[in-house]
């Protein structure tokens, strides 16, 4: 399993309903909680005061992270996305 740092820019269309992005957001928040479960959400960050998250995904290559992994999040038609394949450093404190 691979490790991408996914940056994440989610912008709503205008004159989308607020039932509708009341009820993909929802469904955003349980979808993470399935991905997370499943050891393909490692991390998730906000930055302060910023509309956009930072996050360590994990899938076996960038194409199936954003078919099976990106691709099943309810907002993922509204998503910009900057995805950066990740490999660890030799002197990453985790390794030793």
């Amino acid at each position: 399993m691979h490790e991408f740092l996914v940056e994440i820019t989610t912008t709503v269309p205008e004159c989308t309903p607020e039932e509708e992005v009341d009820s993909r957001r929802a469904a955003e928040a349980v979808r993470a909680r399935e991905l997370a479960a499943a050891g393909r959400l490692a991390r998730l960050w906000r930055p302060v005061g910023e509309l956009r998250s930072i996050g360590v995904w994990r899938a076996a290559d960038e194409e199936e992270l954003h078919e099976k992994v990106l691709g099943t999040l309810p907002l993922r038609p509204w998503m910009t996305l900057t995805v950066t394949a990740l490999e660890s450093h030799p002197n990453d404190p985790a390794r030793s």
